[in-house]
Order: C-alpha cells, then structure tokens, then sequence
C-alpha cells in the first residue's frame, strides 16, 4: 500500500535516464509490479526499443505502447512517448557515450515540455550520467541545474526525502574545499525558508519542525574548529524565526539521530555529503531525490546510473516506485494548498 495517501490528476512523466544505465530495466521491472504506484497514470519519455530491449533481458512481457497528449493510459501497458528515431543498435549497456548524453537531455527537454503544456502533472526522473550531458554539450552539472534552465527558476533546493528523514542542502555539488566560501547567512536563511514553504505546501506540514545542522566538528566547539556556526549559521536562524519552529545550528554528528527518530521534519545540511551519508544509511532503498523552488513537480531515484550492473537483471525499482509515489503524493498538497 501506499505511504503518501493521495493520487496525481493526470499521467505523471518518468524520464527515461541514460538509455545505457540501469533505467529502461527499473522502468519495466516497475510496470510488472502488481502494487505499482500510480497505476494507469504514467507514462514513460524515452525510446519505446530500448525498453523493449530491457524488458527481454529480464525475460518480461511488456506490452509497449505509442502515447500522446490526451490519449488514455491504458491499464498494463508501458506507455511511452518515443523521443527522436527509435535505437536500432542493441542497447549500449554499461557503455555511456555523447549519444547517449545527447538521448537523455533530449528526454528531459521533452518532459519538461509535456507538464508546461499541463499534459502531463508531474516528472519523475531516472538516473543520468552528468559526464555523457556533457559530451553531448549540455553546460549543466546535473539534473537539478538543467530543470532550473529550462524553467527559467533563479534558486533550487535539492531535498532528499524518505518516511524517516528529509534532509536539504545548502550547497551542492561543489568541491568540499569551496563550501566555506559559499555559505551566507542569505542562502542559508534562503534554504530555511524554502524548506519551510516545501513541507507545508507538498508534505502537508502544517508547523514544521526545521533543525540546521553546523558545519564544523562538534558546532565548531564555541569557535575552538572555526567560527562558521556565530558568523554566519546562527544569525540565519535567527533571521528565520518567523518560519516556524527553526533551531541550531546542531552539532552535525549528532542532529540526523535526532531527526530520524522524529524530532524533526527536516535537517539543513551545509554541503552534500553532510547530508546525504546520513541519509543514503537509511533510505538507500526508498530515497527520493526532491527539487525545491521549481515551477513543476519533480522527484527523482536517489541513486545513480549503476553501468556496472546495467542490462544485468539486477536492478532495484524500489527508489523509482517511491519517487513515482512522492511525486503524485505532492501533487495531491499542491492541489489541495491551491496550486503550485
């Protein structure tokens, strides 16, 4: 049974990822799940061969079929909306390449196409490979950063969300040795309120529980390993405190115990790892990848393109079902808060 109770209007939209990774397999080992979330309202955006291609790996038998715009899902199908000539190579498990990089952007651009247009309500992506997108001339360091090109959002937040902790991030993927220089009161203030806003409006929160993590060992220990958590994450909190109930900063090694055993609705993390280390210990299998700020819906798998076992029949669909689920689940608040 589902964990998030309500149901997207209309067909969400599953990008297919990188057509050499392992989504096209999770796509179809999802489609043959007898408890899929969202049955009947989700389509795929990718290349209708490559999935055939999957689905005979893992021995399935899909029926695959062409959707557009206004056509009914229909029950125990694979609906795909074909994106460019079909693949007529055997698939390139495990081998990424600009055309591949190239295929995947495509689907991207073609998804986030079909939501403006309010064909489809909601996107939900598979795992691409950031070095192919920049084979293929895509400028951008991932999905996170394309979705806010194409939607022309100037600030994204990337939430990683699971039933038992939701974790933001400060700064992303950045060097470790730059996340001192990209921390200001302003972003981090910025990111307190936008997680605020996110948990009230797609979790239905009503009073969010939001505690900021530090940055340094121990909170910094009153200065003793750097003054980050007076200079500049303190003030943010305090500059917040019309934003619900907001603390910290915390001493990192201690805060994401906290969380997960429900203290919180959220935790701030300074930098990537700081977040998602804690994070990945606990909902490897369930994790959804979250894009705040955007003028869409998007959830994503919080894993990554596994080209190692690609085309193998090992893949878990356990992440995409829960991306599938948040997403529609987000969709339901939204409508029900009054809109995006």
């Amino acid at each position: 049974m589902s964990q998030y109770p309500h149901q997207a209007p209309a067909p969400a939209a599953i990008t297919m990822g990188c057509p050499a990774g392992i989504g096209p397999e999770i796509i179809c080992r999802l489609f043959r799940r007898s408890d899929m979330p969202g049955a009947g309202r989700i389509i795929v955006v990718g290349d209708g061969e490559v999935l055939r291609q999957a689905a005979a790996r893992l021995g399935q038998t899909l029926v695959i079929e062409s959707w557009r715009p206004g056509k009914p899902v229909k029950p125990g199908t694979l609906p795909v909306v074909q994106v460019g000539a079909p693949w007529t190579e055997p698939a390139p498990w495990g081998r990424p390449d600009a055309a591949t990089g190239k295929a995947m952007g495509r689907y991207i651009e073609e998804a986030v196409g079909l939501i403006a247009a309010g064909h489809c309500s909601a996107l939900v992506t598979c795992p691409i490979s950031k070095k192919s997108l920049h084979q293929a001339g895509y400028p951008y360091p991932g999905h996170t950063e394309m979705l806010a090109a194409l939607t022309h959002t100037p600030k994204v937040r990337m939430m990683m969300a699971g039933p038992r902790l939701k974790v933001v991030l400060v700064t992303i993927h950045v060097p470790l040795r730059q996340v001192g220089e990209l921390l200001t009161q302003q972003e981090i203030a910025d990111c307190i309120e936008t997680t605020r806003t996110s948990l009230q409006r797609d979790f239905g929160v009503a009073a969010p529980r939001i505690a900021v993590a530090g940055l340094n060992p121990h909170g910094g220990e009153d200065g003793l390993f750097g003054d980050e958590e007076a200079r500049l994450i303190a003030p943010a909190v305090q500059q917040s405190v019309g934003c619900g109930e907001v603390s910290g900063p915390w001493p990192p090694d201690t805060i994401f115990h906290k969380a997960a055993a429900g203290h919180f609705d959220a935790v701030i993390a300074m930098y990537h790892d700081q977040g998602l280390i804690p994070f990945k210990l606990l909902h490897f299998a369930d994790g959804v990848n979250v894009t705040l700020g955007l003028p869409l819906v998007r959830t994503s798998v919080d894993h990554g393109t596994a080209y190692d076992i690609a085309g193998q029949n090992l893949a878990d669909p356990s992440s995409l079902a829960a991306a599938v689920d948040m997403a529609q689940a987000i969709v339901g608040h939204r409508n029900a808060w009054g809109g995006a």
